[in-house]
């Protein structure tokens, strides 16, 4: 089982390399204060051997960004393009090569 240090590690690798892209500004998750919540949901997949562009794709959509003072949400998976949701997905690969 994971300990809060291999989530935290995990976000960190996460919050320093993955960003949201907002009119063209790109936000790293750890500025935006996403990382921790997505290593806590792709840890999982990491300890059952997992990982793949599917399942960590699920994940990532299912966390909902709310905008403009909770006014409306947005799937993360909408926020992160489509090169780095590939980079994040390869970051989960070697993270979970070395678990």
């Amino acid at each position: 089982m994971a300990s809060a240090v291999d989530i935290e590690r995990l976000a960190a690798e996460i919050g320093e390399n993955i960003y949201i892209d907002v009119a063209g500004w790109h936000l790293y998750l750890s500025d935006a204060h996403l990382h921790t919540s997505i290593a806590e949901k792709v840890m999982p997949l990491v300890e059952d051997n997992d990982i793949n562009e599917t399942t960590v794709l699920n994940v990532v959509k299912n966390i909902q960004v709310p905008l403009g003072g909770k006014q409306t949400f947005v799937a993360l998976t909408q926020l992160i393009p489509t090169a780095v949701q590939q980079d994040l997905v390869k970051l989960l690969e070697e993270y979970q090569a070395n678990f």
